[in-house]
C-alpha cells in the first residue's frame, strides 16, 4: 500500500542551474527513501493479520495498527513542517530515518514480550518518522534540478514507492507469514505450553525483517549524513492575503475535497488491511497464497496509476474520478456478495481503479484557491486521518457480524459513494460560503 501525502506545490529553486551530476546522488538517495516508506506501509498489510494471530486479537483490535500509524501522520504533520523550515531538508530527512529505524528496532522487544501495546508504540514512532520523511522528501525531490522538471522528478521518485507496494507483500509472505494456522477451538485444545510456544514463534517472525529494515534505515541515514547535499533554497514567497487555517474551508469545493479525501484514504486502508483475511474467507486460500495475491494487488495499483495518468490527458479529471468510483463501488459489491476466485479478481480490480483517486481529489480541491493554497494543502494532507478511523469501523462491523470479513467491505463501498458524489457534484462548487 502507498499512502504518501501529496505535497504542496513545490518551491522553485533559485540561483544558477546546477549540473545534473550535482543533483544525481541526492536524487538517488531520495528515491531510496521513497521506496523505504512504501515498504513500511505495505508491510502493515502483512503485519495486521499476523499480529491478529500472534496476539490473539479480534478484527477491531487488529485495526489499531492502522490507527497508530495514521494518527501519527495527523499529529506529526505540522511539527514535521516546522522541523523542515528550521533545519532544512538534509537534517529533517536524517531525523525521519532515525525515528523510522527506532520504531523498527522496537519490534524486537515487542516480539519478545508478545506485547501488542509495545507493537503499537513502535508503529506510532514509525508513523512519526514517515511523516517527517515525507514532509521533507517530497518537496526535495521536486527541487533537485530545473523547476520545469519538478513534476517528472516527483513522479519518478513516487514510482519507486509504488514498486515497494509490489515487493513488500512478497517479502512479508516469505519472512513473516508461516502458513501455520489453528482455529480458536484447536488452540483451546492445545496444552498451554504448546499454545504459548506457537504464539511466541509467530510473534518472533517479525524480528528479522524489522531488524534488517532498521539497519538499512540507519545505513541510509549515515549516507545522508556524510553526503554533501545541496540545501536548495526556495524562492521568497509573496506576502499572503489568504484566509486563516480554518477560514479556507469557506471554499465549498475544498471542504468537499477534504471529506472525499478522508473517505478515500479510509477506503484504501480498509481494502488493503483486510485483503489477506478477505482472500482467505471469500476465496478459500491460505495466508501465504493470500500474501502473494496481495503483491499482485500492489502491482495492479501501480499499473492503474500509470494508466490513469495517461487517461487524464484525454478525460477530464472529475469525470475519470467518477467513472473509477462507480467501478470501485461495483467491485466492492462483488467482493461482498461473490465467492471463490471472483473475490480475488474484485479486490485486484479495486486496487487498479482507486489508484488515481488521492492525487485527483487533491488537485481538484486546490483549483482556484490562490493564496489559500498552502493551508488548503495542509487540510488535504491531514484528512488522511481517515486511515485511522475507517478500518476501526470496518473491524467493528466484522466482529458484530460474526467475523464476516466480506460484509465489512460495505464500509469501503460507502466511502467510494462519497467520492462519486465529489466527482459529480462537490468539485464544481467554487464559490465561497458567506
Amino acid at each position: 500500500m502507498a499512502l504518501a501525502p501529496a505535497p504542496t506545490p513545490p518551491p522553485v529553486a533559485t540561483g544558477p542551474a546546477a549540473s545534473a551530476r550535482t543533483y544525481l546522488l541526492p536524487f538517488i538517495l531520495v528515491v531510496g527513501v521513497f521506496f523505504l516508506w512504501g515498504m513500511a506501509h505495505s508491510l502493515d498489510s502483512i503485519l495486521i493479520p499476523h499480529l491478529q494471530k500472534a496476539c490473539q486479537l479480534n478484527n477491531r483490535q487488529s485495526t489499531l495498527v492502522d490507527t497508530a500509524v495514521f494518527l501519527a501522520y495527523f499529529l506529526m504533520a505540522i511539527p514535521a513542517g516546522v522541523l523542515l523550515k528550521r533545519l532544512g531538508y538534509k537534517t529533517t530527512i536524517i531525523l525521519g530515518l532515525l525515528a523510522f529505524a527506532g520504531g523498527a528496532f522496537l519490534f524486537i522487544p515487542a516480539a519478545d514480550a508478545r506485547s501488542y501495546g509495545l507493537f503499537l508504540t513502535a508503529l506510532f514512532i514509525i508513523g512519526c518518522g514517515l511523516t517527517t520523511l515525507e514532509t521533507a522528501a517530497n518537496p526535495y525531490a521536486a527541487v533537485l534540478g530545473p523547476p520545469e522538471g519538478s513534476t517528472s522528478r516527483l513522479n519518478l521518485a513516487a514510482s519507486f514507492n509504488g514498486l515497494a507496494v509490489f515487493v513488500a507483500p512478497i517479502i512479508g509472505a516469505n519472512m513473516i507469514l508461516s502458513g501455520t494456522e489453528y482455529s480458536k477451538a484447536q488452540l483451546a485444545a492445545m496444552p498451554a505450553a504448546e499454545r504459548i510456544a506457537y504464539l511466541n514463534h509467530e510473534a518472533a517472525a517479525v524480528k528479522l525483517p524489522y531488524l534488517v529494515l532498521g539497519a538499512v534505515l540507519v545505513a541510509v541515514a549515515v549516507l545522508f549524513f556524510f553526503s554533501r547535499l545541496p540545501e536548495v533554497k526556495a524562492a521568497e514567497a509573496e506576502p499572503s492575503e489568504g484566509g486563516g487555517f480554518f477560514a479556507v474551508l469557506r471554499h465549498r469545493h475544498l471542504a468537499w475535497a477534504v471529506v472525499a479525501q478522508f473517505f478515500y484514504v479510509g477506503a484504501q486502508v480498509c481494502v488493503t488491511s483486510f485483503f489477506i483475511r478477505m482472500a482467505k474467507q471469500g476465496a478459500g486460500v491460505d495466508e501465504k497464497t493470500a500474501g502473494y495475491y496481495l503483491a499482485v494487488y500492489g502491482l495492479l495499483f501501480m499499473l492503474g496509476r500509470f494508466a490513469g495518468t495517461a487517461l487524464l490527458k484525454y478525460v477530464a479529471s472529475q469525470r475519470l474520478l467518477s467513472i473509477y468510483a462507480v467501478v470501485a463501488v461495483a467491485l466492492c459489491a462483488v467482493a461482498v456478495f461473490g465467492d471463490g476466485a471472483y473475490v480475488i479478481y474484485a479486490l485486484g480490480g479495486i486496487g487498479f481503479f482507486m489508484s488515481i483517486m488521492f492525487p485527483t481529489i487533491f488537485a481538484l480541491g486546490l483549483v482556484g484557491l490562490g493564496d489559500d493554497t498552502k493551508p488548503a494543502s495542509s487540510w488535504l494532507v491531514m484528512s488522511i486521518v481517515g486511515g485511522a478511523i475507517m478500518p476501526y469501523l470496518m473491524g467493528t462491523l466484522i466482529d458484530m457480524r460474526g467475523d464476516n470479513i466480506q460484509i465489512g467491505y460495505l464500509i469501503p463501498l460507502g466511502c467510494f459513494l462519497v467520492i462519486l458524489l465529489f466527482g459529480q457534484y462537490g468539485y464544481r462548487i467554487r464559490h465561497k460560503l458567506v
